[in-house]
This record gives structure tokens, sequence and C-alpha cells, in this order.
């Protein structure tokens, strides 16, 4: 036979192996779950495969012939080296060990992986997660990522992707500092006058233009100011150091707003938008790993909730 097996030389050897263990056409045919007749055609498609007779029958019994004696004694260690490696991989499937490779961004990181790393690593000692914390929007696929958590309007439509929280609104702000020497804007149109604190994807050469929403439609404003950056936190300090005008989502300010540092500006123009998603391509089997991690994520999201975060 040629070094590489094709199915039906799988299927052919596999039938010869169980008349040969069975020495019996009948009982290899029940194990098989196939009738006798079509296994003794298969058995005899195999040796005309290999050329030369490798079983003697009987009406009463079946033995081996000396090439078909030597032919086991040569492929039995790797039949049961196949059925062990099989056998492995079928505990892999049933243990929860392995690497997970997560992408996430930075602020869902915050919320929903950092509080559930201590107890996933407690309650999984053999998985290893990999985390890549960046607000980037990449191929989780083409990067070798197992799954991402990221905002809805940038996942991938043929992602499974299920929602981690509320909608989420992003919402202009500006210390009073700022406001007590420049004044409030009273459309989002007038942000082109302030100095606002600019931020840019990762990744992308222009900063951000801002949206809001008017009529049923969102709009965008270019705006423009003395600092750019690629960090949404950096630039949140910079407005509280009353540097300029800022544009945050509301639960990553929420305490700046109640504290009364912030002050939220325009909000008839904003509206809610896709929060938080857990993706990962569709699969028919996750390994156990993966679905302990997104069981994770998804408890430290109910206790999230159950805070009132």
């Amino acid at each position: 036979m040629e070094p590489s097996l094709s199915s039906s030389d799988y299927n052919q050897l596999r039938a010869f192996m169980a008349v040969a263990e069975a020495l019996s056409f009948s009982r290899a045919a029940q194990s098989l779950g196939v009738t006798p007749s079509a296994l003794s055609q298969t058995v005899r498609g195999f040796e005309e495969r290999v050329g030369t007779r490798l079983l003697n029958r009987t009406t009463r019994s079946v033995s081996l012939t000396v090439a078909g004696e030597r032919l086991v004694q040569r492929i039995r260690p790797a039949v049961q080296d196949l059925g062990a490696a099989l056998g492995e991989a079928r505990q892999l499937r049933r243990e929860v060990a392995g690497t997970v490779r997560v992408h996430t961004f930075r602020s869902a990181a915050e919320r929903y992986i950092e509080p559930m790393l201590a107890r996933f690593a407690h309650d999984y000692p053999q998985v290893v997660l990999d985390l890549t914390l960046d607000d980037a929007v990449v191929d989780m696929v083409a990067g070798g990522f197992d799954v991402a958590l990221r905002i809805g309007e940038v996942i991938e439509r043929d992602m499974v992707a299920v929602p981690l929280g509320p909608e989420l609104r992003q919402i202009v702000v500006a210390s009073p500092a700022y406001l007590a020497e420049h004044g409030e804007p009273v459309h989002p149109r007038d942000l082109v006058r302030h100095r606002c604190i600019r931020w840019r994807w990762p990744g992308q050469a222009q900063a951000y233009a801002w949206e809001f929403f008017e009529d049923g439609r969102w709009f965008e404003v270019a705006v423009d100011g003395p600092i750019i950056v690629n960090d949404k936190e950096t630039a949140i300090r910079a407005v509280l150091h009353g540097a300029g005008v800022g544009f945050g989502i509301d639960n990553a300010i929420a305490r700046h707003l109640r504290e009364g540092r912030l002050v939220p500006l325009l909000q008839a123009w904003t509206a809610p938008f896709p929060g938080i998603h857990l993706c990962y391509p569709q699969q028919r089997l996750m390994a156990p790993a993966l679905r302990a991690f997104i069981d994770a994520v998804r408890q430290a999201e109910r206790a999230d909730e159950a805070r009132g975060a």
C-alpha cells in the first residue's frame, strides 16, 4: 500500500483487523454495525488491494494465513496507538485545560474580566488565559484569538455575539472650571469653537469624529483641539484637569458626574448604542476551557448587574 491511507484503505484495514481479532465474520460485523456479507466483501476487496490472501475461510471457522498473521503483528501496535491517541483527545475534550487567547477592549477587561481572574485561576488551574488588552479592532481569527470582548458595532457578522451589560451612551463632558472660562455649547456643532480632547482608534491616522443623534439619524462633528490621545482614560483625565471638552462612555465617567468633577453637556443629542459583547467564531464543538471562560465572564456580568453598576 502507499504510505498514506485513503478513506477506503482505512475502512478496509479496519474491517480486516476486526475479523482478525474476532476470527469470526459474524462477531466482527456485529461490532462494526454492518452485515456479515458486506464485511466479507470489504475484506475481499482489501485482499485484492494487498495482492494476497490474508484469511482462511471455511463454513465453520476463520483463521489467519501466514501473510495475514504478519500483517496483524505489524499493524496492531499502530492501531493501539491510534486508539490511545483518540482516547486522549476525548479526555481532553472533557478536561478543562489548555490556553484561551482573549482580545478585549480595556474597559471591558476592567469590568468583566479582572473581577473573575483570581477565582477562575483557582477553579481551573490547568487553563492559561492569554489576555491582549487593546482598543484596536482586529481580525480575531487571523490573530489566533479564541474570543473577544468589544462593542457591538464593530463585531463581524459571522460571529456569535453575546451582549454583556446594558447599551452604552457617549456623553460630552467638561470640568466646571473649563465651563466657567469658556461657556457651554448649545448644539453639538458649537463644539467646533471649543477646545476638545480628541481620541484616535488604535491603528487609525485620523481622530475619531464625535457622533450625535438628531431627528432619527446619526451625524458627526469633526471637533478640533490641542490634544489627541489613543487612550480614553488619559483623555478623561485631561478633561478633569480642565484642558478641554471630552467625549466619554457613560458608565466610565459616572463617578465623576456624581461627584461633580465633570458636567454633562448636550444630552439631548446623545443616544444609546450596542454595548460590550462577548464574541467568538461559530463552532460545533467548543473546547471546555473556552466554555469555562465564557461562563465565568457571564457570571461576572451578573455580579456586576447585582451591584447596580
